[in-house]
């Protein structure tokens, strides 16, 4: 049986005849999506933007050609304005709403992006990068919120993923900015300063988008909220969400609890939830995403293409992997899950990993024409961590956290990812001068080896839950069948 498109209804589910919802069901909710996701396109973008325009400013400025220090800081200033973005993104979210924390994440991502194109020098080049890094930060932990809360539980981990389609997309984005500039007086500040274009794009279409209804039901207006959910569901379905809506705004009330950073750890459920969520964002970066994304050119370089327009076209080819794993992941997260999704990402990258590793050190060893096997490696690592390790992180934390604790939890956790990705940025050219490339994918693979076993002990599946059901489901991993509802409420004011 076919869902029925209800008309008049901007697109409504009608779930009375099928209860099946599928990705295309609601023309509505997919466009919010795109919308709130045009936040990871200017994420992607930044990620992949700055690894081409290096060659470019190592030209132009003696002192970053002559500091591999400099060159790492240039890139790492952007990921240090996204800690402090998605450290005051959850308070941001919480305070004012999805929809203004994302409109001023793009005004300070349009400034960003003029002050980088205008730099002088290196200095104020990393002063735009760490403005352009703190729109990013706050957009990282906004726009999968968004997106979560106003998706059907059915169909939220490929909307979500959307948001990672449009990062990936960002990413090949900047490579073909990259290559288009190459013969263009300014190259890289036309790389760096386009990027506006995007966040104001974002900014204007957001003006017309409305909140997203659970945070309006909590905070602002039940009747706006319920107006916008019977856009999104039928009249039987706009019942029982609005009634599981309902149930959790009284237990909260209930609680007479304020929502502070150290219950994050003292309550049992929120904590699990936390290290689940945390943990997953921690090794997206340490199992070595960003080393690839940042410094696929140089990567390249370093296996024997001395070009630097050669080394951005097979980083196209990285990037455009990405985005064709991406778009694999968003039709398998609803069907095999997240946890089965993550744990075979995670396979492919550490056999990708080994053969990158055997590709360096064959190259260090004097061995001849094994320059594609590194390439190819690349390759696999993406095709590998794309579907897997690109999304999941992202949809788990956007739903395994309470009403009250999403933002603070959502922030939090991406900030762990952000921490994780400055560690990563700052140190791989300094660990691979140290102990050769070579060994340092070899250390990424016993990373990843680390983060199965972290999956199988802490990452419960949660395909398919409404966001009541995985607060349920934690609560039962703290205290047992029956017994979870007691423990938000036990908690004292001390």
């Amino acid at each position: 049986m076919a869902i029925e498109l209800v008309p008049g209804s901007s697109g409504r589910i009608d779930v009375g005849v099928d209860h099946k919802i599928t990705y295309f069901s609601n023309k509505y909710v997919l466009g919010l999506t795109v919308i709130a996701g045009i936040g990871g396109l200017l994420f992607g973008y930044d990620t992949g933007v700055v690894s081409g325009a290096l060659l470019y400013i190592r030209d132009e400025f003696e002192e970053v050609d002559q500091s591999s220090v400099l060159q790492e800081t240039i890139v790492s200033m952007a990921l240090l304005g996204a800690i402090f973005g998605a450290a005051s993104g959850g308070w941001i979210n919480d305070l004012y709403g999805r929809k203004s924390a994302t409109l001023i994440a793009d005004v300070i991502f349009v400034l960003g992006s003029f002050l980088m194109a205008t730099a002088p020098d290196p200095y104020v080049l990393l002063f735009g990068r760490f403005l352009v890094g703190l729109g990013v930060g706050v957009a990282s932990v906004t726009a999968p919120m968004y997106i979560a809360e106003v998706a059907p539980s059915e169909i939220r981990g490929g909307l979500v993923s959307t948001n990672v389609l449009m990062i990936t997309s960002g990413q090949f984005l900047s490579y073909l900015v990259n290559l288009g500039f190459t013969e263009v007086r300014g190259t890289w500040r036309w790389m760096l300063g386009i990027a506006a274009v995007p966040a104001i794009l974002q900014f204007s279409l957001m003006l017309l988008l409305p909140e997203s209804p659970r945070w309006l039901y909590k905070n602002r207006s039940s009747s706006e909220a319920v107006a916008m959910l019977s856009k999104i569901y039928d009249p039987d379905r706009l019942k029982e969400e609005l009634h599981q809506l309902s149930a959790a705004l009284e237990q909260e009330c209930r609680s007479q609890n304020a929502v502070r950073y150290r219950d994050v750890f003292r309550i049992k459920e929120i904590r699990l939830a936390f290290v689940a969520g945390a943990g997953l964002q921690a090794f997206q970066q340490f199992i070595g995403i960003n080393t690839v994304m940042y410094y696929s050119p140089t990567i390249v370089q370093m296996a024997g293409f001395g070009s630097n327009q050669l080394a951005l076209q097979l980083s196209l080819i990285v990037a455009l992997m990405n985005v064709a794993g991406t778009v694999v992941g968003i039709y398998l997260i609803d069907h095999v899950g997240r946890r089965k999704l993550a744990l075979s990402s995670l396979i492919g990258v550490i056999l990708s990993l080994v053969l990158l590793s055997i590709a360096f050190f064959l190259e260090s060893s004097g061995h001849a024409n094994i320059r594609w096997l590194a390439v190819l490696g690349l390759v696999l690592y993406i095709a590998s961590f794309a579907p897997g390790m690109g999304p999941v992180p992202w949809t788990v934390n956007s739903e395994i956290y309470s009403e009250s604790y999403r933002g603070m939890c959502g922030g939090m956790a991406a900030t762990v990812n952000w921490v994780s990705n400055l560690i990563v940025s700052q140190s791989f050219l300094s660990v691979a001068d140290a102990v050769g490339i070579g060994m340092t994918f070899l250390i990424l693979a016993g990373v990843s080896v680390a983060a199965i076993g972290f999956v199988v002990m802490f990452v419960p599946e949660t395909k398919g839950l409404t966001f009541e059901e995985v607060e349920k489901l934690w609560k039962e991993r703290a205290w047992g069948s029956g017994n979870g509802a007691e423990s938000l409420l036990e908690e004292d004011e001390a």
